[in-house]
């Protein structure tokens, strides 16, 4: 069997990803335009040059008279009751994000965000916008622009995505475009612009704005002075601009009421504006100032820098990292402060090297994890196509060997290779984990598409020799160790829906470490899961109990075609979380017409000609009429693997406000991140937690169920699964308020939830 070529394929299927990735929620269709529509926004790019744009000696004279604006603005208009967010979001969110495409010459600055709103929603409280808000953004026209003699206009493009919440939250984005003129005016947009500027925060004089922090580091004192006589006196609203620093959502304190985490308060001494806030206690940061934004009634606005005086407490690492790993991470992060003093550059920003014994036990942990990945149910097809092989080299140690480190090169540089793509988008803000691809329809129909070629060429209606060039067709012969390496590859890209035991933590730390050691713990996941082959291709005891060829390896060949099958079935079924039933039928009769295809061109005589014409056609046809429904994200569809569950029923549907409401009223939580493409989460989902035995037992401690679905790119969850110190599904979470979270293995049990559980009712 000559399986070479779709492995070919399937290293080009992961390679495509990130395109997918980046696209799944776009909102606009066709060319962009300058406004974008959806049920609950509508986004306009505005722009603001009432003096035009200046060029060549003008920009400089622009420039250097600080005059001749030229602005644009994303407008949103939302929906009543929906609101998207600022820079600082407070207790969840994400704030909007604006990426520019500009002539060269032209520098786009950073938002000019206006003052925000409380928004609370049950215990949380968020900083947004609701009803029509402008985000205006400066443009810098330098001399270096030059449109050229007979340019009228300058095209700028913009591609805007946001996070858009009412009880749920939906991420967004679009695709916009507009032209300036060069020589005449754009102050349509003026009386906009000019509202949404005069309303932006005025900068406090420097000097006499302070933040001192108390003994135990869980209050910030504040003195910020220089605001106008005429709010002296007045209550003034607040809002930081750092997030997870104070914490939002706090109630003004009842005169003469002792302070609590949960309150603030202020006051007047003289014409300083004085208050105490509370330290947030899921901070992560120690900065040396604070920038804050005060508020009066009336819409006056002022920006203060107060600088921290006071040491900060040590930073708590996130939940779930045992005590020895904290001690261990807190002690390599003093070891390694002064270096980094040193050489700020010597590693990428946020990645930090822990000493050697916790980087020693996460390669143990890749290492083993790799092993067990072998037995997880995604890797089982490749298994069989790994059987035959070994089968088929007999009693010939020198071709298992060679085939074996092959297997192993193909294996441990596919995982490298993801590692790699996976740090660089996440370096570049993508928020991402274990089996990103997966996510991308396009992946999944490409994958779909392969299975179903292996299953048919394993069943032999067609061999991939009878219509390829015969140099082609004769190089697996002549080169069978390039067939193993690209079953290594091929094994890569079938494992990623499944995370196996000991992979979490050591996937989630190698997100935060620099580059270098991040890819040896990807490169330790590879060889783990190639070692039972290495070992068994260079072992003489182990390669004696393998099968002898013969009869048998046809039979178990046409057999092993029905997994490839089921394989193919099972993606398909996950495209419908993500495509819906229209996506999936138009994959399934586009599997039928490639199925036919193959067949037709591994028929000899005249016969072929016509039926591969025919068929060619036929898939031609079907993947330019219903082939964009395959790629297409319907929103109706559920896109969960059973979560998207009725009101009332057990498992609810996950949001950090739903947690953080159960939290609040005394309850334990128990989080099911999970996704359609995830295997094991499908397999516990379907044994440990449908155990009446583990449900009699929630509701016995009063536990609140979520899942969280991953199936689609959700950035939301992706950050709580990275603050979790994981970066994949399944993650397992059991929380109580005041408490650290708990985190089980992958594989989860009975036993190990009933421990959880009992754990729980026995801390103080």
């Amino acid at each position: 069997m000559r399986h070479w070529l779709p492995a070919l394929l399937a290293a080009a299927f992961s390679a495509a990803a990130p395109a997918q990735v980046a696209g799944l929620n776009v909102l606009a269709s066709g060319a962009p335009g300058d406004e974008v529509a959806t049920p609950q926004v509508r986004a306009q790019l505005l722009a603001y040059a009432p003096q035009g744009v200046p060029v060549g000696a003008e920009a400089a004279e622009a420039a250097n008279a600080a005059r001749r604006p030229v602005w644009l603005g994303l407008r949103l208009e939302h929906q009543p009751h929906w609101h998207t967010y600022w820079k600082n979001p407070g207790d969840s969110g994400l704030p909007t994000k604006l990426e520019w495409t500009l002539p060269p010459g032209v520098r786009a600055g950073e938002i000019q965000w206006p003052l925000p709103q409380r928004l609370p929603l049950g215990p949380l409280v968020n900083y947004g916008y609701e009803g029509t808000v402008l985000l205006p953004v400066p443009l810098t026209i330098t001399p270096e622009f030059e449109p050229g003699p007979a340019a009228e206009a300058m095209e700028v493009r913009l591609h805007a995505s946001w996070l858009v919440c009412k009880q749920e939250c939906i991420p967004q984005e679009g695709d916009f475009a507009i032209r300036l003129p060069l020589r005449g005016s754009s102050a349509l947009n003026g009386a906009a612009f000019e509202q949404a500027l005069g309303r932006l925060p005025a900068d406090l004089p420097s000097g006499g704005q302070t933040a001192t922090l108390s003994s135990d580091g869980q209050r910030l004192h504040m003195r910020i002075s220089g605001l106008p006589a005429s709010v002296q006196g007045q209550p003034l609203q607040w809002f930081p601009e750092t997030g997870d620093i104070i914490a939002a959502a706090v109630s003004p304190a009842r005169e003469g009421a002792a302070l609590t985490p949960a309150t603030w308060s202020q006051k007047w001494e003289g014409d300083v504006w004085t208050a105490s806030l509370p330290v947030a206690d899921t901070r992560l940061e120690s900065p040396a100032a604070l920038p804050l934004l005060l508020a009066a009634a009336d819409g006056q606005s002022w920006r203060a820098h107060a600088e921290v005086q006071g040491q900060w407490p040590a930073v708590q690492p996130p939940g779930g990292v045992s005590p020895q790993m904290a001690a261990a991470l807190q002690e390599g992060a003093a070891a390694s402060a002064p270096a980094s003093a040193s050489s700020p550059a010597s590693s990428p920003a946020g990645a930090a090297a822990v000493p050697a014994r916790v980087f020693f036990f996460a390669l143990l942990g890749a290492l083993l994890g790799g092993m067990v990945l072998n037995l997880m149910p995604c890797v089982f097809p490749v298994l069989a196509i790994k059987v035959i092989g070994f089968a088929r080299h007999g009693d010939n140690l020198r071709a298992q060997r060679a085939g074996g480190l092959a297997y192993t090169a193909g294996v441990v540089l596919s995982f490298v290779l993801l590692g790699g793509l996976m740090l660089a988008l996440r370096a570049a803000g993508a928020q991402l984990g274990w089996g990103f691809q997966l996510q991308s329809p396009l992946v999944i129909a490409l994958l779909a598409a392969l299975f179903a070629v292996l299953g048919l060429n394993l069943a032999g209606v067609f061999e991939f020799g009878q219509f390829l060039p015969s140099r082609v067709a004769s190089l697996q012969a002549e080169n069978p160790v390039i067939d193993s390496f690209l079953s290594g590859v091929l094994a890569v890209a079938v494992a990623s829906p499944c995370t196996a035991p000991f992979m979490g933590a050591s996937l989630g730390l190698a997100i935060g470490l620099p580059a270098a050691q991040a890819l040896a713990i990807f490169a330790a996941l590879g060889l783990g899961m190639a070692l039972p082959y290495l070992a068994a291709s260079w072992l003489p005891a182990l390669a004696r109990c393998l099968p002898r060829p013969g009869a048998w390896m046809e039979v178990f060949k046409k057999f092993m075609a029905f997994p490839m099958f089921a394989t193919a079935t099972w993606l398909l079924w996950v495209l419908g979380q993500q495509s819906g039933i229209n996506g999936a039928a138009a994959l399934l009769m586009i599997l039928v017409a490639l199925a036919m295809l193959l067949w037709a061109l591994g028929l000899q005589g005249r016969a072929r000609i016509g039926l591969a014409a025919f068929a060619a056609a036929a898939l031609i046809g079907l993947l330019a009429g219903i082939g964009p429904n395959v790629t297409r994200l319907e929103e109706s569809a559920a896109a969960t693997t059973g979560n998207a569950a009725s009101a009332g029923s057990r498992w609810q549907p996950w949001s950090d406000a739903a947690v953080q409401a159960a939290l609040s009223e005394g309850h334990p939580v128990f989080i099911d991140y999970t996704a359609a493409w995830c295997v094991t989460c499908q397999y516990n989902k379907k044994t440990t937690l449908a155990s009446q035995q583990v449900l009699d037992a929630f509701d016995a401690a009063g536990v609140r169920t979520f899942r969280a679905d991953w199936t689609r790119r959700d950035p939301v969850i992706s950050a709580h699964l990275q603050s979790l110190g994981r970066s994949g599904v399944p993650t397992y979470v059991l929380q109580a308020k005041g408490r650290q979270p708990q985190i089980f293995s992958e594989v989860i049990g009975v036993d190990e939830i009933l421990a959880g559980l009992k754990a729980l009712e026995a801390a103080p």
